[in-house]
Formats: structure tokens, sequence, C-alpha cells
């Protein structure tokens, strides 16, 4: 059997170099086909394997999953208990299937038109019950551009910043599938001029360049998670728009850090990619200096080739701004050093919590991760390619993120996660 990653892996489906999901990706996802229940499937092309069925037909061998009628479910979570050697057997057996010199699908028409679905025929859904939610602040670039904009660049970086992977705990409520459409929040803000606070909509929606990962088995309550058995926990990666409101966040965030400004609303791509699909794409981080301690030391390639995009389009243009290009390969902190120091205390991860990377920002300005980079704090107007200039998001505007990792004629991608802001209520 070929691995899965074989570059020159070919499907019997005819699937365009420039698409995000070839042989070599294989992504989780939940989907609904008509009327039908929700049910696991898998992206090939412009098409949707539907796995339940698979598994009904006795046609995967699942005799290494922990769990019964794992593809029968209405979310991944059954899936994420089953551990990594058992995602990696599953994902084996389906490339297989969907290979181009593997008879059981290609030559059997009847079986082909069930398992196989148009993907514009089918409903994603949101892939995981999340039942908790970090967000870390893992770009260097990010934290110095946002930290000189409030401190100074003498102080840019809090004294802990490189010595520990930040975070906040968010709000798992308000995690939605790409897609949902949602109000321009409200709440207190405080100009510098102000005496005291007003009441409000924000003035300064943005959005944040992110990716996420969904956990896997997770640990028990009081165990750490040992940065070399990090990755083992992780299920797969998504697209993630952490959307803000930072004339909210200005007022509220001390001393306890963000809250209504960070949880009215998330957006998450819906097709999940497996850890393993992204292997031939591993490189380098950015360098760690000072070195970090022991429990946080990595060994190897921790980071990921994926180039990034985020698009804005004003509601009724006919043209979108290319706002930001950037890369995953610009973290400074790993999935893996996120978990570990999660857990280091002690505390138990589950299968379905996400764990956001924070903005994910590079070197230059078109690398910023959000508008409060691209545009200075709103400072230095953004062009847009259909007239006008954004400072920060207007109601009607919807912004589209996209990323891939680019092979040798092919693409291992995540889709997109888009949104648009309403009006407050």
């Amino acid at each position: 059997m070929n691995s899965p990653n074989d570059p020159a892996l070919r499907s019997f489906i005819d699937v365009a170099a420039e698409s995000h999901f070839p042989i070599q990706n294989l992504p989780w996802g939940v989907f609904r086909h008509g009327k039908g229940p929700a049910r696991v499937g898998t992206a090939i092309g412009s098409y949707v394997l539907d796995l339940a069925l698979l598994e009904e037909l006795g046609l995967l061998d699942v005799a290494s999953l922990s769990v019964p009628k794992v593809f029968a479910r209405p979310t991944l979570n059954p899936l994420m208990e089953c551990g990594r050697a058992a995602w990696r057997e599953v994902r084996a057996q389906i490339s297989s299937l969907l290979s181009a010199n593997e008879p059981t699908l290609r030559d059997d028409e009847t079986l082909r038109k069930r398992a196989l679905l148009p993907a514009a025929d089918c409903e994603m859904l949101m892939p995981a019950a999340i039942g908790d939610y970090t967000d870390f602040y893992s770009s260097k670039y990010h934290a110095s551009n946002v930290g000189t904009m409030l401190r100074g660049p003498e102080n840019a970086l809090p004294p802990n910043w490189l010595h520990l992977p930040i975070a906040y705990h968010g709000r798992s409520s308000s995690v939605m599938l790409s897609g949902t459409d949602f109000r321009r929040p409200q709440g207190q803000t405080k100009s510098d001029m102000a005496a005291t606070p007003s009441y409000g909509p924000s003035r300064n929606v943005d959005f944040e360049l992110e990716m996420a990962c969904f956990i896997g088995p997770g640990n028990r309550l009081g165990e750490s998670v040992p940065i070399d058995q990090a990755e083992d926990q992780i299920f797969g990666v998504v697209l993630m728009n952490d959307w803000s409101a930072r004339d909210l966040q200005k007022w509220e965030y001390a001393p306890l850090g963000p809250f209504l400004a960070k949880n009215f609303a998330t957006s998450i791509s819906p097709w999940v990619v497996p850890l393993e699909a992204l292997e031939p794409f591993r490189v380098e981080g950015e360098t760690q200096d000072p070195p970090v301690l022991d429990y946080l030391q990595r060994t190897g390639p921790a980071a990921f080739d994926i180039q990034l995009e985020v698009r804005l389009s004003p509601e009724g243009a006919a043209e979108s701004t290319l706002v930001t290009q950037s890369n995953a390969r610009h973290l400074y902190w790993s999935m893996s050093q996120q978990i570990a120091h999660h857990t280091v205390n002690g505390c138990n991860l589950r299968p379905g919590d996400l764990l956001g990377t924070g903005t994910i920002s590079g070197p230059t300005p078109e690398s910023r991760g959000c508008l409060l980079e691209r545009t200075m704090g709103g400072r230095e107007p953004l062009d847009l390619a259909a007239g006008g200039t954004r400072r920060f998001l207007e109601d009607g505007d919807r912004v589209t993120m996209t990323g891939w990792c680019q092979g040798d004629g092919y693409r291992v991608g995540f889709g997109q996660v888009t949104g648009q802001l309403l009006p407050a209520r």
C-alpha cells in the first residue's frame, strides 16, 4: 500500500491541481446530504465521501477504533477519542479505496453514486462539540507590532512573552462554522480624551488570521502532556478567524485580559486537516532566543509551511481586496509547545477542545494578520480594490480566509472560513 502522503499518488476521481482536497489530504468533516442524518465524511476533489456508509457496508476495517459506528455520528468527538494510531490506520484505508488502481469504488457505479456525493449538494456542519476553547498569542511579529502601538518599541513584548506561550480562555459557545454571519458587538468603550466610558456598538471590529488544532484523546486531570507526546493529541487543524472588537478590548483588558471584545464570534472552517497530511510540509520554526525551559524544548522541525490569505469584500462590491498574505511558519510558539504548556500544571484537555494559534503575522506589512496591524491602529487606512478605504470593518463587510500547503502538482488545503459583519441590533 502506498503512503497516503505519496506525492505521486492519484485517485480515480479527477482532482484539479489547485483543489484543496486531493487524495494526499483526506480531511475529516461532518455533513448532511438532503434530509439525511449528520454523519462523518472526507473531501476528495469536489465530492464528499460518506464514511458512515463505507463503515456500514464493511468496507472500512474499524477494529482499531474504540468506538462503535464512529462515522455515523453528528460530531467528530468519538473519532477524536480513538487516538493517533487509529486515525492513521483509517486514513490509509480511505486512501487505498480512493486510489486509481483500487476497483472497489472505482468499478462499482451503484456504490460510487451512493458513497461519493457532490459537495455542492452537502451541508457542512460544525465538526465537533467544543467543550473548551483556548486562544494563544504565538506570533512574535504580531505581538511586537501590537505591543509597539500600545507601549512603544522598547516595551513591545511583555517580560514573559519569550519564555512561555501566552493564552486566554475563550468562549466555546460562540465558536461558529464558516458562513455564519454575526452582528456588530456592543459594550463599553472609553476614548483617551473622555472622562468616563460610554456604551454602544463597537467602532473597531477586526478580523484575526489564525489556525487552530482540535484535541484528540486528551489527558487526565492532574497529568501533563510531555512535549514529545504533544502531537499525539492533535486530531487535526482548521482555519480560524478570531473576530475582535478593538475598542472594547482596549478598555476592558486590564487586568484579566479579553472578555466581551472576543467572546461574541469566532469562526472556523468545516474541514479538519489531519496532522499527518501536513507532515511533508514541516519546516523549522522561528528561532527561539533566549532558550526556553526544558519542558518546552522541541526536537526537530515543529512548524508547517502553510500559505495563508485574507480577502475583504464590501457588501455589493464586485471585487475583493487581498488584505493579507502570511504563512504559518512565522509562528514563534508551536502547537506542541502550546499543548505542553497548557497541561504542565495538570490541566486536562478533552476530545474536541480547540486551541487557536493567535494572529499569524509575518515580517512585512502585507503579511500582518489583522486590520489593527495593517492600518497601524487606524492611522494608515487600507485602500480597497473596489474603491474607498478601511481602518476597521464596516457593516456588510465579508472577510474570507484560505490556506494551503503547496506540493509538487497538488495542494493540501483547508478550504475557506468566511463571515459577514451585520449591523448592531
